[in-house]
């Protein structure tokens, strides 16, 4: 099916607060402590309470192209983290998302967030892939060995959201996570699983533009999930309902740990009977 053209959201209301983050972002970021650093394994996780941090403690490293968010004892660690890219909103910054981008780490993840306020071509979230995989390889790097780079998800918020489509097209992409997706993308491209994330009072990103993205992903496992009274600035700053079902979102699709994936999946799924938390939900037939 193809991809229908979509009218181009404006986002000068994200511009404006985008300012004041870009302006932060610049200056060094110190380690941000989430919890006590647990046992090392796979499946690590807060049992299940995906509205809570993980048990990691997180670190942040501002680089010239990406900021990293991740474990912030790594080092030390016994496995390899799976990786999540990430591309911001139009004319934002990865300030803007901390809070989210640090619960996913402290759930085990190495978060790399593309700098640009403009990543709609998603080149530095694929540039982020590439840093990752030579620091992998760098014995000097504290990533050394810990990089998991057969487990690499795809996200981002608005102008990213379409960035995550865009780089899901990546063979090195596992899944997707679009939230509230802008329009320049072309979902027919990708081949892995989507998340695609709505904001039911959305009045910039209309909730029926991310389902026409649903409509269209019919050649792939994807669902649907319009977040109730969500408006399109909800996920910024303290991300509230956008938290718990992307962190059981990657913890099934990078990390396999099933009780997230029975958030998704299932005749009776927990976004599926969580009518609270959703306003609509949807999943097409080659999701399980």
């Amino acid at each position: 099916m193809s991809h229908r053209s979509r009218p181009v959201p404006r986002l000068s209301a994200s511009a404006c607060a985008a300012v004041l983050a870009v302006a932060a972002i610049l200056s060094p970021g110190a380690p941000a402590s989430a919890r006590s650093a647990a046992e090392d394994s796979p499946s690590t996780s807060a049992d299940g309470a995906w509205d809570s941090p993980g048990p990691y403690a997180t670190a942040v490293q501002v680089g010239a192209v990406n900021t990293l968010y991740y474990p912030r004892d790594i080092a030390a660690s016994t496995r390899r983290h799976p990786v999540i890219v990430w591309g911001n909103g139009t004319g934002a910054a990865p300030l803007v998302y901390r809070d989210l981008l640090l619960r996913w780490a402290s759930h085990g993840f190495i978060v790399s967030a593309a700098n640009t306020p403009t990543s709609n071509l998603g080149i530095s979230m694929r540039l982020g892939i590439d840093a990752l995989t030579e620091a992998d390889r760098n014995p000097a790097s504290v990533f050394h060995g810990r990089v998991d780079l057969a487990h690499i998800g795809a996200s981002g918020h608005s102008q990213g959201g379409a960035a995550a489509i865009v780089v899901g097209a990546d063979p090195r992409i596992d899944t997707v996570l679009p939230i509230q997706p802008g329009p320049l993308a072309d979902i027919d491209a990708v081949g892995v699983p989507a998340f695609l994330m709505a904001g039911q009072k959305d009045s910039i990103v209309f909730p029926i533009l991310v389902k026409s993205f649903y409509d269209d992903a019919d050649h792939i496992p994807a669902i649907y999930g319009e977040v109730r009274g969500a408006d399109h600035f909800t996920v910024v700053g303290d991300p509230g309902p956008f938290a718990a079902p992307t962190t059981a979102w990657f913890r099934f699709h990078l990390m396999g740990d099933a009780a997230a994936g029975a958030e998704f999946h299932g005749p009776s799924c927990g976004i599926c009977t969580d009518t609270q938390t959703w306003s609509d939900v949807r999943r097409n037939a080659l999701v399980p």
